[in-house]
């Protein structure tokens, strides 16, 4: 078995299964280190990562290239530039080959010299050029396994050098943990996801590494195992002889937690002293058995190390002569299975063995620690001091507030958790246990205007950033407004941001108990709450419960947007119209933001209304537009590290996608919405992944799936609470449910959505609460109901859902062999979904029709009234003369967008040329 439980060689030499991941490893590798290139292996645990990685090293050894391993380690995720060091360190001769600035960057960062400090652009330039210079001798492949548990500086560093090595003879290749969020930038880095092993070559990995087990049990642990290899090789190691013989066989087990038991299980076997031994490694995580053998205690010995290299727990490299476990959860299973006390102790020996790191010493003393020590904590200032020398503020973040939290004096701790908030100000940081600590820092000064400002600019920054999470700006900001003077005032424009600030950091969460402290807060605002704040919490903390009584006064709001100049208000204002479907009214005035914004070069202000506009089109119907515009959106965001606002734009293209039928890049762009949320706790994104999936998974129907990602935003039968997007997937979740059987649930949540009375909210969700109500209904009933929805005015402006509506009708009436009726409301339905290029329902719509005897032609939606508001806009301008790259500018769009426009609307026209563009339009219907 691998290292981390895939597949071995199987008889015939091969690995098994895996023959087209090793014809894409093998491509990969021979272009690499001809021409440079990275690749990202992504997979679920056991599924046969670090064996690619392992064939990728063989392919480049073969080739006359050189290979430099490295892998995240859990203990060193808070140890600046660990990884990177374990990358370069083969490297390090070259290092005197680099220019000044390089050579000083690089060796200050890894902490070879003392110096000034450098920026990470800084740092990463030296370490792209060292590999392009060591490539120059010679191939150079660089393998690095676990990024997740790479520390923040390294993965970032590495993320930089993988994105540019076009064009050079440096090949990357990685790997993580599909689902496992980190802080390496994916983005622009071309993955391959491993899959599980296919029924076929599951069954032969089996029967070959235990072909002694009972038929009834293989096929058992084929179905449990699901293809994961790691599953397949340690599943029947767990069985005793009568239960591989079929005798006895425990009862089903979720997958994930059998994995846990068995590697538990398989730790627990080994004699104390080896696990005590094993604890050593874990701890000190960089596998130098030199120190196992010198930190060691009286207890252990290095030769109980081989009672876990014979149970295939860890190995022992025989070109590095470094300890490695063979799968990360043998190590989460050697620190659970010990003491608290255990635990201490060995951080104690191990900061005695390495006096000659003084940040690793500081560190496994402050693990080591019990109560509040001031020694440590000063050691564990200066490590802060020269992490920020080094160019890593987040590391001297997480050194600052454990050296507060071991500080026994209340000014001593105050002080450090403040420098901690101001670094955190600029950058980011894992503020624990705030409001206390800021209470402190305002007995040791006296101050309370200074902590608030910081606090809002801090949370701010990691709230757009995306460097932080967002517990942490909550924290610090609620701690903050607690130290303020009371009441507050509500003319206090820095009080007023700093609640708008809280709110959006809750609305991001989408947890319930994150909005407690800002409702407390808002009961001592004097002499009330500001309006504008008052409308936008109603509408986008909890809108199935509270947005009603706040419309009319959103409403005149927006009206008044055609006379407001402040473009803050114009954003806060569509903010508050996001979740009650009153953006349409927003339009103008967001678009004016946008020309304003760029002209001042107002970025995050330019930004966010390219979000609103987004989430607009999408509801509209004008798809494209939206992906011209999200690709701007992203690549504004990426360029100013304004990531919150860049998932934003992935959220998009992942509707689009999967509405679309590309399931590729929908399941691209939500593992990549994930990946980026899970760390940093932004359950909105989680959400809006979870939507785009069911979305997907109904336009293909698969109907189970469907569910399972619905529900995950709204359990069946309730509107959850603070969680805004379950408004819109009432229909998604009700619809699969009934298709999978389950119409007590899609009744249940028909019947919850009616009664929340979020059909007064706006046109679309009226038409959705009542489609729910029709799709869960019997037969007799559904009619009437189908009949209800469609009647609602207004919700043409919502083209996609309305054909949904049409098309679920439309299922209905022929199955109650109403097929005039059925025919009329697919082809409306048909015409919509061509239109919208949603090619997966336009077949399902398509199906139907060809049920009811009726084929459905292939020519699409032509003639004047096919044309999408945008299309209208742009051939009237093209009539009047504009040329494709004036039109682009007033409109915000691209000169190429524009031309693929024209090219779209000339034959829907009968048109050739912009000469006959003005005749043409005279045939228009009024807007």
């Amino acid at each position: 078995m691998h290292r981390d439980g895939s597949p071995l060689p199987g008889p015939t030499g091969r690995l098994v299964g895996r023959d087209l991941d090793l014809v894409l490893i093998q491509e990969f590798v021979d272009e690499a280190v001809l021409s440079g290139g990275a690749l990202l292996l992504a997979g679920d645990a056991g599924v046969g990562k670090t064996v690619l990685l392992d064939a990728a090293a063989e392919r480049a050894h073969g080739g006359g290239a050189r290979v430099v391993r490295a892998a995240g380690v859990e203990f060193e995720s808070t140890i600046s530039f660990s990884g990177l060091h374990q990358v370069l360190q083969p490297l390090f001769a070259g290092i005197e080959g680099l220019s000044d600035p390089h050579r000083d960057a690089l060796g200050v960062a890894l902490g070879l010299d003392q110096g000034a400090p450098s920026d990470q652009l800084l740092v990463s330039n030296a370490a792209l050029t060292l590999l392009v210079q060591a490539a120059a001798e010679r191939p150079l492949l660089v393998v690095v396994d676990d990024l997740p548990w790479l520390d923040r500086a390294s993965a970032t560093v590495l993320g930089f050098v993988a994105r540019r090595l076009g064009g050079s003879r440096v090949g990357f290749l990685g790997a993580y943990r599909s689902g496992e969020g980190s802080f390496f930038e994916h983005g622009g880095v071309p993955r391959h996801h491993v899959q599980p092993l296919d029924a076929d070559a599951a069954a032969a990995l089996i029967e070959a590494r235990a072909p002694s087990l009972a038929p009834r049990v293989r096929e058992r642990l084929l179905t449990e195992a699901q293809g994961n290899p790691l599953a397949l090789l340690e599943l029947p190691t767990a069985l005793s002889g009568p239960q591989r013989s079929g005798t006895g066989m425990p009862e089903l087990l979720p997958l994930s937690r059998r994995l846990q038991a068995v590697f538990a299980s398989r730790v627990e076997a080994l004699p104390a002293s080896t696990r005590l031994l094993l604890l050593y490694a874990v701890l000190d995580g960089t596998g130098d058995l030199r120190a196992l053998a010198s930190a060691g205690s009286e207890r252990t010995r290095m030769e109980d190390l081989a009672h876990a290299e014979r149970a295939g727990l860890v190995s022992v490299g025989e070109r590095t002569g470094r300890l490695a476990f063979r799968h990360p959860l043998t190590r989460s299973a050697v620190v659970e299975l010990s003491t608290s006390d255990q635990r201490r102790e060995v951080h104690r020996a191990l900061a005695e063995y390495r006096t000659d790191r003084p940040d690793r010493r500081a560190w496994h003393l402050a693990h080591a620690a019990v109560e509040p020590d001031e020694d440590v904590a000063v050691l564990l200032e200066r490590v802060a001091r020269d992490t920020v020398r080094r160019g890593d503020a987040g590391g001297a973040i997480a050194a600052l507030l454990r050296a507060a939290e071991l500080s026994p004096r209340g000014y001593e701790r105050s002080r450090r958790i403040a420098e901690a908030a101001y670094l955190g100000a600029d950058l980011t940081g894992d503020l624990r246990d705030v409001p206390r600590l800021l209470e402190e820092a305002r007995l040791a000064d006296g101050g309370r205007a200074g902590p608030l400002v910081a606090a809002v600019a801090a949370a701010h920054h990691i709230l757009l950033s995306g460097e932080g999470d967002l517990d942490t700006a909550h924290r610090l900001l609620v701690g903050a407004i607690q130290m303020q003077h009371q009441p507050y005032d509500a003319t206090d424009p820095t009080m007023v941001n700093a609640l708008y600030t809280l709110a959006w950091l809750c609305q991001s969460s989408q947890r319930a108990e994150l909005w407690q402290p800002l409702h407390q807060a808002l009961t001592l605002v004097k002499p009330g709450v500001p309006d504008q704040l008052a409308v936008a919490l109603s509408t986008m903390a909890d809108p199935a419960r509270t947005a009603p009584p706040a419309l009319g006064r959103l409403d005149e709001a927006i009206t008044s947007l055609d006379r407001e100049v402040d473009p803050v208000r114009v954003i806060r204002i569509a903010l508050a119209s996001l979740y009650v479907d009153r953006l349409p009214g927003c339009r103008t005035a967001l678009r004016r933001v946008l020309r304003d914004g760029r002209d001042n070069s107002s970025l995050a202000v330019e930004i966010q209304g390219l979000v609103y506009l987004g989430r607009d089109h999408f509801a509209a119907g004008e798809w494209d537009e939206l992906e011209a515009q999200a690709a701007q959106g992203r690549d504004l965001g990426e360029a100013h590290s304004y990531q919150l606002l860049s998932t934003e734009f992935l959220y998009q293209r992942a509707l689009v996608a999967a509405a679309r039928g590309d399931e590729a890049a929908a399941r691209a762009l939500t593992d990549e919405m994930t990946l980026w949320a899970t760390p940093r706790g932004v359950g909105s994104y989680l959400s809006c992944a979870s939507h785009a999936r069911a979305l997907a998974a109904l336009g293909r129907g698969r109907f189970e799936d469907a569910y399972r990602h619905a529900s995950a935003i709204s359990r069946p039968g309730e509107l959850a609470s603070h969680v805004p997007p379950a408004l819109f997937v009432v229909m998604d979740l009700v619809e699969a449910a009934v298709r999978t059987g389950r119409t007590e649930e899609a009744t249940a949540h028909a019947t919850a959505a009616r009664e929340a009375g979020i059909d007064a909210i706006s046109p679309r969700l009226a038409l959705l609460v009542k489609a729910s109500a029709a799709i869960a209904a019997v037969d007799h009933d559904a009619t009437a109901l189908f009949e209800e929805a469609l009647a609602v005015p207004g919700t043409d402006r919502w083209p996609f859902e309305l054909a949904r509506v049409q098309l679920a009708y439309a299922e209905r009436l022929r199955r109650a062999k109403a097929t005039t009726e059925a025919r009329t409301q697919l082809g409306n339905a048909i015409d919509t979904f061509e239109r919208l290029g949603a090619r997966p329902w336009a077949t399902r719509a398509g199906n139907e029709l060809r049920a009811t005897g009726l084929s459905l032609g292939t020519a699409g939606v032509t003639g004047p009234a096919s044309l999408t508001p945008q299309q209208r806009e742009i051939a009237m301008l093209a009539a009047a003369g504009l040329t494709n790259k004036q039109i682009a500018e007033r409109l915000f769009l691209s000169p190429r967008t524009v031309a693929a426009h024209l090219r779209q609307l000339f034959p829907k026209l009968g048109v050739a040329s912009r000469a006959a563009l003005r005749d043409a339009l005279v045939q228009l219907p009024p807007e």
